[in-house]
């Protein structure tokens, strides 16, 4: 009962880390995709680093998987530079928002790739989602950009998982994360290298950046990812994926805390933070009840 009790507390730990990369994108005072790279480096070394030493895995595939993996990883890299391109144009807290879209997104692709009936409530919580995104962009013009920014993310990671949830049929979860890291910094790396973007300003980043960048690299990414492929061992899918939800709010309430950005914020995106937030739980909900879990 105490080994649940803690895989429970490090499952919420690791959403309250996952809600902590927007505020750090913030933080962070270099361009978007430089971040990204900076991040992709990281994480890429410091799990190269544990799955050598620590768990003593050989990073073996096929060479069909390693390029599927590596395609995966171009995925992930543009999400992640959409993602932070709406985090500095735009407050946290819009950008989180508008990635919950992805519920959406997911109703209408993962039918697709998997070849089934697509569900009729998942499209329609889904549109109740574009219209809580519609009240929220209708009055915070301003941050149409961001806006913009964050729906491209938000439906590049309803690609992900899709592609992901058929990779892992043939790997090692271990292996197929790193190579598909590595193929993020690998194509963000070729895209610097032909756009002429290795500059001296490139390589001069701030002490301050360096720790934040550290952390989102080391704690936000490499041990996110190892703690929840431990923790998907013991508890449920479901649980996972309802406790996932909370993201967008754990980094609503520290945008608020730390980026004081409560003042930016009118009533109409909480109002429609509230219509996304419930449309999460309830597509959760309704997925269970249906398939009998």
């Amino acid at each position: 009962m105490l080994s649940r009790y803690k895989n429970y507390l490090l499952l919420h730990l690791t959403v309250f880390i996952y809600g902590f990369t927007g505020i750090l994108g913030k933080l962070i005072s270099i361009e978007a995709e430089d971040l990204v790279w900076y991040r992709l480096l990281i994480a890429v070394s410091s799990l190269l680093v544990f799955i050598t030493f620590i768990k003593k895995q050989a990073l073996t595939c096929t060479s069909k998987q390693l390029l599927y993996y590596l395609l995966t990883g171009l995925v992930i890299a543009s999400h992640w530079v959409f993602f932070y391109l709406s985090i500095k144009t735009a407050p946290v807290s819009i950008a989180v928002v508008c990635l919950s879209s992805s519920t959406f997104f997911t109703a209408l692709i993962e039918p697709l790739f998997y070849k089934r009936k697509i569900i009729v409530y998942e499209v329609v919580l889904g549109f109740v989602i574009i219209f809580s995104l519609y009240l929220i962009f209708k009055i915070n013009y301003t941050y149409k950009l961001g806006m913009i920014y964050g729906i491209i993310s938000a439906f590049l990671a309803s690609v992900f998982p899709v592609l992901n949830g058929m990779l892992t049929k043939g790997g090692n979860a271990y292996t197929i994360t790193f190579y598909e890291l590595s193929g993020g910094f690998l194509f963000l790396t070729i895209y610097f290298a032909i756009t002429g973007h290795f500059t001296a300003d490139f390589f001069s980043v701030g002490l301050s950046d360096i720790i934040w960048l550290t952390l989102l690299g080391i704690v936000c990414t490499a041990f996110t990812f190892v703690i929840s492929v431990a923790i998907m061992k013991e508890i449920s899918p479901y649980t996972v994926v309802l406790s996932i939800n909370l993201e967008p709010l754990y980094t609503i309430i520290l945008a608020a805390i730390i980026l004081g950005e409560s003042k930016y914020l009118s009533p109409s995106f909480y109002l429609g933070t509230v219509f996304i937030l419930s449309t999460i739980f309830m597509n959760a909900y309704l997925k269970k009840r249906f398939s009998g879990a």
